[in-house]
């Protein structure tokens, strides 16, 4: 018998048991060990703002449909996607992931799972990897995803507007790709990490503005690149304000209701803004051939491996999977103690 985390309503956590079906001849038993949460995303179907379970999306039209019923009402099911785990029971055809292999994916806060080999076989940890850093073979791939749409070019200067996980690994990233980083936050615990981890400038959004002193950084010609991964249409607004004459802003943040704030007549209209969006089910058209989903999450963890990334710091929280409630109430409630939430499973 398996268990797994449901959202039963807004800011509303439970748990129901499930069959833990017999194995096919090319399939994995996964028990999990450690499963993250995401702040951006998964937080919309906790807080009740994802537009899916108000309104209907058309995937023919790829429209969201207002006068339909939603497309994933309560109870939602299937939520976590930055899973690691051990190989318990191994199928027939399977016997090249024998049990005690450690794997990485998505298979949602669940205790155990069954899974395909082929899933499985390019989604091994490398061995010493501490198992904890697997949770970021999704989080790492939506970062790199959001670099590479960047199109960052050694020795520009990057503007990362949040440092939450997701905005920390991006600061990272862009630092290894040959940029001079500006880190932006609201909050001083964060804006201490980020310099920790190596971000060698940071801008503390409650105390100066962001944009002149970008501006006054770059003697007065702005940041290169901009990358916006709060979700906040006011911190979007204040990177394009940021941006250097047609430089790029890339949008990662998952925005929810209106767009206030936004002023698209001003700096973005006269300076010729480009504006990217950046989500991980659709990379860059020119990489989507070579940079499918496994080699990202393949990326994500070698990165890690190779001491390129410092990711370890940013677990600020780990809870057993029964106390899941208290971890999405910090989220919600006080985002600014939580960077990398994380639940860890019971072992027997």
């Amino acid at each position: 018998m398996a268990r797994r985390l449901i959202f039963t309503a807004p800011r509303q956590i439970g748990f129901e048991d499930y069959d833990d079906p017999p194995l096919g001849p090319e399939e994995v038993r996964v028990r999990t060990l450690y499963s993250g949460i995401s702040a951006g995303t998964e937080l919309t179907a906790y807080r009740g703002t994802n537009p899916y379970v108000h309104k209907r999306w058309d995937p023919k039209r790829r429209l969201f449909l207002a006068d339909a019923a939603p497309s994933t009402p309560y109870p939602l099911r299937g939520w976590g996607y930055e899973e690691v785990g051990e190989v318990v029971e191994a199928g027939s055809a399977a016997g090249d992931l024998p049990p005690g292999t450690r794997v990485f994916g998505v298979w949602n806060h669940t205790t155990h799972a069954v899974l395909s080999a082929a899933y499985l076989r390019p989604r091994q940890l490398p061995e010493g990897l501490d198992p904890l850093l697997g949770i970021f073979s999704r989080i790492g791939s939506i970062a790199l995803n959001g670099v590479h749409d960047a199109r960052i070019r050694l020795g520009e200067t990057v503007a990362v507007f949040g440092l939450g996980a997701l905005g920390q690994i991006v600061a990272q990233m862009a630092r290894a790709s040959g940029a001079l980083v500006i880190g932006v936050d609201l909050h001083p615990a964060r804006l201490e990490l980020a310099r920790r981890l190596g971000t060698p400038v940071t801008l503390d959004a409650r105390a100066v503005k962001v944009a002149e002193a970008v501006k006054d950084l770059t003697g007065g010609r702005g940041a290169d690149v901009c990358l916006e991964v709060t979700g906040s249409t006011q911190a979007l607004n204040e990177a394009i304000r940021a941006a250097a004459y047609s430089a790029r802003v890339v949008a990662m943040g998952f925005f929810q209701g209106e767009a206030q704030g936004l002023r698209l007549g001003e700096e973005f209209h006269h300076n010729r803004i480009n504006l990217v969006c950046s989500q991980i089910s659709g990379p860059d058209p020119e990489l989507k051939y070579r940079w499918d989903d496994v080699r990202q999450a393949q990326t994500a963890i070698r990165l890690q491996h190779e001491g390129v990334l410092d990711l370890r710091p940013l677990v600020t929280h780990v809870r057993p999977f029964e106390e899941a409630a208290a971890l999405f109430e910090a989220l919600d409630q006080t985002p600014e103690q939580v960077v990398q939430a994380v639940l860890e499973f019971p072992q027997p």
